[in-house]
């Protein structure tokens, strides 16, 4: 099995070095993540300037490329130019930091995941409630279990799956949940500043609201201490204003 690993933390974060030496056992591995921190990029590619990719050495099982770009640049420059044979599978993270409900239209993990299923291969976003040593390592044995099961399915054609994994720190998980995304959202708070040269400047912060009445999605179960799984997707036409709103004829003028 060929395994394509990325990231939005970097290259040298504890997740994904922890997920790749983990997986070298059962599988070919190559890693392809930003040089550096690129956490909540969404789906940003760079289109005005060139990327470079320099190699990494690692063990005889796996191989690597940093590269100066986004988390989905990274998928498309090494599912495209740089890992040779087509993965059966791509991995996004560990990611440091946990992404459920809204989180999934801010993160560079869950974006990596979606431009490798764009590509065709099938791929699987895994993040982290904290950065606990120990959460990294057993995430990434429990990887490791789990998708060398005679009963594993790979997401299907147009299909993310978005894993999350609690703390360590509040037990051991019981049980994977596969359920929906749920209510998390942030109470945006604007700190402005002043800079040396007298320049007004803004630190984006706020506290995290999640909202835990839907006991069966991500943001409840995640809260009661079980492992996470939605699937999604990219399809967000809402196919019931199709019918609700009509066309109209544009006139020659108006």
């Amino acid at each position: 099995m060929h395994i394509f690993i990325s990231n939005d933390d970097g290259i040298q974060a504890k997740g994904i070095q922890t997920l790749r030496r983990t997986l070298e056992s059962i599988a070919e591995i190559s890693v392809v993540a930003p040089e550096r921190q690129r956490s909540a990029m969404g789906h940003a590619i760079t289109m005005h300037k060139p990327l470079y990719a320099k190699s990494v050495v690692y063990g005889p099982s796996s191989r690597g490329w940093r590269v100066n770009g986004t988390p989905a640049d990274c998928v498309k420059i090494g599912i495209g130019a740089l890992v040779g044979s087509r993965p059966d599978l791509m991995l996004s993270g560990i990611n440091h930091g946990s992404n459920l409900g809204r989180d999934v239209f801010y993160s560079g993990t869950v974006s990596a995941a979606m431009e490798a299923m764009f590509l065709g291969v099938p791929a699987i976003a895994l993040s982290l409630e904290d950065g606990d040593n120990n959460g990294f390592d057993w995430a990434a044995s429990f990887v490791k279990w789990w998708v060398s099961l005679p009963t594993f399915q790979l997401p299907p054609p147009g299909v993310v799956y978005n894993v999350n994994f609690p703390s360590l720190r509040r037990g051991v998980p019981k049980a994977l949940r596969v359920v929906k995304l749920g209510g998390r959202e942030y109470a945006n708070d604007f700190q402005q500043a002043v800079d040396p040269r007298g320049r007004s400047y803004y630190w984006i912060a706020g506290d995290r609201i999640d909202n835990l009445e839907d006991e069966w999605s991500d943001v409840a179960q995640h809260h009661a201490g079980a492992i996470t799984l939605t699937p999604i997707h990219m399809h967000l036409t809402d196919t019931t204003m199709l019918e609700r709103i009509p066309s109209m004829d544009v006139p020659e003028s108006f």
